[in-house]
């Protein structure tokens, strides 16, 4: 069991350190259910009033914070207290599942897939023909990787992802649990005689830039054209739906249950709050903000946040919000 001194910890945070224990620390847990071997965390001045009755023998607090680090306890004040609990938590991050072989010899790979070096494959994997693995990629059992994609070096996809054919995968990827990256992209239209619907043949592929990583169960369908293009550092959460043809600049984040309609374009650091949704062929500018559940049907310029269904610019939307309030609550005239 890894266990550090409060110095130790320290060394790493390099904070301002208020109060003293001699507690090993073994591990990071929220200030409720901390027992006296646990660093917290306090990064909200709603939790401070918590620290009193946690157990913690340490607590990561934001600067701007105050509280009493109490009897053999201590407080470690940093400029960020999310940032800090990260390195902690990487600290104790367990290690991962353990690769008994390299290739497991029930992995399927076409003899003409190039293969780079260190690279583990696990159990009932199929690697397609003309695939490129880049050196160090991880493919975890039941993975499926169809012909002629390319995944970058570094990268990490774990069990029951499918990537179809073409696609093109960066540096250092994480892809989760049953991704869907390069399915067919939604497109049907009306037959000529009215009696049924035509499917558009989707032809474009992929392309997911580096250090992208995508949530379990999140899809990304391929470009009726070209391609659909998610920028170097974009998030996606759990449950995602990214349609074909969209383009993503560098470092978007996208919350669960999110999902852009096709051809959408984002900017450069855009946030999509969980369960909004973008009509297709709309603009969302750089560092523009859409807030959860919001319905976006036009493009939001760079920088704004919107809110609401329709979507509306986010001080708006809440006077409108008001507004109703008051008129629900406003007595009835007799």
């Amino acid at each position: 069991m890894k266990s550090y001194s409060l110095s130790e910890i320290n060394e790493i945070l390099k904070g301002d350190v208020i109060g003293n224990t001699t507690q090993n620390i073994e591990g990071p847990e929220q200030l409720e259910k901390a027992s006296s071997n646990h660093i917290t965390i306090i990064g909200n001045s709603k939790y401070v009033k918590l620290w009193a009755n946690s157990k913690a023998c340490a607590a990561i607090i934001d600067e701007k914070l105050d509280a009493e680090p109490g009897e053999n306890r201590a407080l470690i004040k940093v400029k960020n207290a999310d940032l800090a609990m990260a390195k902690i938590l990487e600290l104790f991050n367990p290690a991962p599942p353990v690769f008994e072989t390299d290739i497991h010899p029930t992995a399927v790979i076409h003899e003409s897939a190039k293969i780079g070096k260190g690279c583990r494959i696990g159990a009932n994997c199929y690697v397609g023909a003309a695939v490129v693995l880049g050196d160090g990629v991880t493919l975890y059992p039941n993975v499926t990787i169809f012909d002629e994609t390319t995944v970058g070096t570094q990268t990490t996809i774990w069990s029951g992802a499918v990537i179809r054919e073409r696609t093109v995968i960066g540096m250092q990827c994480i892809l989760h649990n049953n991704v869907s990256i390069g399915a067919d992209g939604f497109g049907y239209r009306p037959s000529e005689n009215g009696q049924g619907l035509v499917k558009i043949p989707q032809i474009g592929n992929v392309v997911l830039g580096n250090q992208v990583e995508i949530g379990a169960n999140s899809t990304i369908d391929r470009g009726k054209f070209s391609s659909t293009i998610l920028g170097d550092g974009c998030k996606i959460d759990n449950l995602v739906q990214i349609g074909h043809n969209c383009v993503l600049g560098k470092c978007c984040i996208m919350a669960g249950s999110s999902g852009l309609a096709g051809s959408v374009t984002l900017g450069d650091g855009v946030m999509i709050g969980g369960s909004a949704s973008i009509k297709d062929h709309t603009t969302i500018h750089s560092g523009a903000t859409v807030g959860a559940g919001s319905g976006v049907i036009g493009d939001v310029p760079a920088g704004q946040t919107v809110l609401g269904y329709p979507a509306q610019e986010s001080r708006k939307m809440l006077k409108q919000w008001v507004a109703l309030r008051k008129l629900v609550a406003a007595p009835k005239k007799k």
